[in-house]
């Protein structure tokens, strides 16, 4: 029996990359391109009405990303931007994007990152996230202690958790890693968004990284 193809959205104001991504992940049987946008206002629109599972947004579309993930039925968000490291990519995680890759990564990564935040993963690209992290994320708000001590409050079970978290793996994999049920994983995973204070599992991986979990 085959899988349900994880149902997409290309969203970018340049028509090629839009073109050029629509080849690339109809490449992937298991991925069907349903739509495609020039801007946020029209991604919103598409996306409701396709219920797709993964957008892939511009660099101005934040304000997008956040009613995206504001909907009944959200999509996942993966940013894909041609700049390294700027402060609009942090806004676009802590606005809900699962994660953000460069433009010139290989393709392949680009399809094995639509499986992998469809699973409920995240996916950072490995050079920008050390700095993002330098850059923005160990700037705690005020109040809210810093990200070693927010960990500080987690059993050892939930840190084994959010270690493989963010190393990209899924609840699936996590489950079969540490030998418990998928079930207890998300329930594992809920509690330690609540602790972090953190949205989504991107935001948890990068203050697991911050912490110095994981490298």
């Amino acid at each position: 029996m085959t899988s349900t193809p994880v149902r997409v959205m290309i969203v970018d104001d340049d028509a090629l990359v839009r073109l050029g991504l629509t080849d690339l992940l109809d490449s992937d049987p298991r991925i069907e391109v349903v739509a495609q946008a020039a801007d946020g206002l029209h991604a919103i629109e598409q996306a409701t009405a396709h219920r797709v599972d993964v957008r892939m947004p511009r660099m101005d579309g934040i304000t997008a990303t956040a009613r995206l993930r504001a909907l009944p039925h959200p999509p996942k968000v993966i940013t894909l931007t041609t700049f390294d490291l700027d402060e609009y990519v942090y806004n676009a995680l802590a606005a809900g994007a699962d994660g953000f890759l460069l433009k010139d990564t290989d393709p392949a990564e680009i399809l094995r990152a639509v499986h992998l935040v469809a699973a409920g993963s995240a996916m950072l690209h490995p050079a920008a996230a050390r700095r993002l992290i330098d850059r923005y994320h160990s700037t705690a708000r005020p109040g809210a202690g810093t990200a070693a001590d927010r960990l500080d409050a987690l059993t050892p079970r939930e840190r084994d958790v959010l270690a493989l978290l963010a190393q990209g793996a899924t609840n699936a994999d996590i489950a079969t890693r540490l030998g418990m049920r998928e079930s207890t994983v998300k329930a594992h995973v809920s509690r330690i968004l609540t602790t972090l204070e953190v949205t989504n599992r991107v935001q948890a991986a990068l203050a697991a990284r911050d912490a110095g979990l994981v490298t």
